[in-house]
């Protein structure tokens, strides 16, 4: 009687659970419960519910958890990161999906994993930069720098065409290298900033990553060529600066996008990058080059040249 008391007792603590699950306006699932993560989740449902949704209509959930979660029945759904925007391709949802926090590289190869195209029901608002935020960047913070280096890997390879492009249409000169999968990447590296004024890092994880950007910043720095970065982590490790959006600014832009698909809007078909931007200095390697840079004043003038606010 007791066993069947608690057998009870939990059936209808799960059926509980899955009718809260079920109710669910929004529902963020994300790869991890890391910092990152927690702070994007944390803007996203605050600026959510500033806008009159209830906290308890927000479900979060990890990526291992969604699975499990039984039925679900929200207006959108967002994936924070890689591995949530995998595992909402690899399923068939009504509702539209929002990925974030995550480059667009990474997103496109979600897209390519899943045979799935860019459109209103599966879009994303992308963690780096567009690259010509990135070049205008360069030209204030570097206006002498004429030869803009850059190494390509099997994720970034897709954009060199665009750079080119643009970095033309400012006057630059691409001096760029492509590194395959099994190839290394310091014989490149070093091709590249012999004759480059700066290198400009994209976000690509078989070159840039933690076994790797150690030896990058100190070749460069030996160089005395600037390395222009995607993460304020590179610059305390010694990049010269970095634009960059953090998971807070992402959370809110994500929020902002998921107000307006409640109230009746689809989701934009081409993915978006972030309207806001932060830009980061490491102020020692500044010096070192004998350069007086002030990141507060160079996000202002960019964000001029944008016309955002």
């Amino acid at each position: 009687m007791v066993r069947r008391t608690l057998l009870l007792s939990l059936w209808l603590g799960l059926c509980a659970a899955s009718w809260a699950h079920a109710g669910a306006t929004v529902v963020i699932v994300s790869s991890e419960r890391s910092a990152a993560y927690l702070e994007a989740a944390e803007a996203l449902v605050d600026e959510l519910e500033r806008g009159g949704l209830a906290r308890a209509q927000v479900l979060q959930l990890t990526a291992l958890e969604f699975p499990g979660a039984g039925p679900l029945a929200p207006k959108l759904y967002v994936a924070l990161g890689m591995q949530a925007a995998q595992v909402l391709a690899s399923v068939e949802v009504r509702a539209p999906v929002l990925c974030t926090l995550l480059p667009r590289s990474s997103f496109e190869a979600a897209l390519r994993e899943s045979a799935r195209k860019p459109s209103s029901q599966f879009s994303a608002l992308y963690l780096d930069q567009p690259l010509s935020r990135q070049l205008e960047l360069i030209r204030l913070a570097l206006p002498d720098a004429r030869r803009l280096g850059v190494l390509w890997g099997p994720q970034s390879q897709g954009q060199a065409a665009a750079l080119k492009a643009l970095a033309l249409a400012r006057g630059l000169e691409l001096v760029e290298a492509s590194v395959g999968r099994d190839e290394l990447l310091f014989p490149s590296l070093k091709r590249v900033i012999e004759q480059a004024d700066l290198l400009l890092a994209l976000p690509d994880p078989q070159l840039y990553n933690n076994s790797s950007i150690q030896n990058i910043l100190l070749t460069t720095f030996r160089a005395r060529v600037p390395l222009v970065a995607f993460s304020p982590a590179y610059v305390r490790a010694g990049a010269l600066l970095a634009l960059h959006v953090s998971p807070a600014q992402i959370g809110l832009q994500a929020a902002l996008i998921a107000r307006g698909v409640l109230q009746g809007k689809t989701l934009s078909a081409i993915p978006l990058y972030s309207q806001d931007f932060s830009v980061t200095v490491n102020e020692h390697v500044a010096r070192s080059l004998g350069l007086k840079l002030e990141p507060d004043v160079l996000s202002a003038r960019l964000r001029r040249r944008e016309g955002t606010p």
